[in-house]
């Protein structure tokens, strides 16, 4: 692989979502993207800009009521919930961010490459009816959901932000075609994600939950991926992998309590990347979340897209993330409980 291989997607034009002053996902989160995409350019790397989204991709989604509330914040600045606010050009931006993770898709699909959006607003927590969490529209959700209507029948959503994902959850928590992994400080907002949560319908068993306690470092997380969410997503056979890429559980970040580093996220990155090339050809659309600290940030989006470009070796051979796994040990009983009735493999995993 190298870099001509990796899209990156990314646009200044998310600096036009406004944000009040002291507002964590402040327009400087694009001002950092727009820089780390610069420097791909200029050595090497292919940045393209992204498209808005159809309302049909938003449709998959999100309710038609919601689509019409949100359409109708153009021009005004209106607070969608205690903590989630649109400026004038907000949704037009919000479509651009959910227009790059179906680019993304696209890219994947059709040249079995990664790629990557540089995106905000985030979108993990937006659930069917409503926004939260500083999001508006489901960026991931939206990119599975166009890869279903493209026919595949198997998408994985890998979500290693340091809040769980609601939203992505609630969306396919009945949907067995789109397996939802995520790791997550727990408990913490925003209140979902525990271990027994586990889907519903013909989707139980489909929704695996990782919950850590603040603390956890980049060895914890290490540890999680290749003892359950690894084996679990190579179980169920994806033909894609999305990955909802958050970097608030960086250990610099102001609104988690985990301890993970760039090079920690590089790690996870790697692990996720080999996986999509073992089993679905390699493709991965990757989509960024969260992530509050400018400098730690940028360090791991540059981390993030080394990793893309790399010659990534087999599973075994990624060499495991030092430090101590006393979180991640702590928190396996439970999750080993909940999840082996429906992946007995991972019982005798790794």
């Amino acid at each position: 692989m190298s870099k001509s291989d990796v899209l990156l997607i990314s646009s200044s034009r998310f600096i036009n979502h406004e944000t009040p002053t002291g507002h964590p996902e402040q327009p400087a989160r694009a001002m950092v993207m727009t820089r780390v995409a610069d420097r791909w350019r200029s050595n090497g790397g292919r940045v393209v800009e992204p498209t808005p989204v159809e309302t049909a991709a938003l449709a998959r989604v999100h309710q038609k009521a919601y689509l019409a509330e949100i359409a109708s914040t153009g021009g005004r600045r209106v607070q969608l919930d205690p903590d989630t606010y649109a400026s004038p050009e907000t949704e037009v931006v919000a479509r651009l961010a959910a227009g790059a993770a179906v680019s993304g898709v696209r890219y994947a699909l059709e040249r079995n490459r990664p790629a990557v959006a540089f995106v905000r607003p985030p979108g993990h927590h937006a659930e069917r009816d409503r926004a939260m969490g500083f999001c508006l529209y489901n960026n991931a959700a939206i990119a599975a959901a166009h890869a279903l209507s493209r026919g595949l029948e198997r998408v994985v959503i890998i979500d290693y932000d340091v809040h769980h994902g609601n939203g992505i959850q609630s969306i396919f928590y009945d949907d067995p075609r789109v397996l939802y992994i995520s790791t997550h400080q727990y408990p913490f907002y925003p209140g979902t994600g525990a271990a027994n949560e586990l889907g519903r319908a013909s989707g139980t068993g489909f929704t695996v939950n990782i919950p850590l306690e603040a603390g956890a470092g980049d060895a914890d997380l290490d540890f999680m991926f290749r003892r359950v969410a690894l084996p679990i997503a190579l179980a169920f056979q994806p033909q894609l992998v999305v990955v909802s890429a958050g970097f608030d559980a960086h250990m610099d970040d102001p609104l988690g309590g985990m301890r993970a580093t760039a090079e920690g996220f590089g790690t996870l990155t790697r692990l996720i990347y080999r996986l999509a090339l073992d089993h679905c050809d390699g493709r991965i659309v990757i989509v960024t979340e969260g992530g509050y600290h400018l400098p730690a940030l940028e360090a791991c989006l540059e981390e993030m897209l080394v990793v893309t470009a790399e010659q990534i070796q087999s599973l075994e051979e990624i060499p495991p993330a030092a430090g101590s796994t006393d979180v991640a040990e702590a928190a396996l009983g439970p999750i080993l409980l909940a999840q082996t009735p429906y992946w007995p493999s991972i019982s005798t995993s790794l």
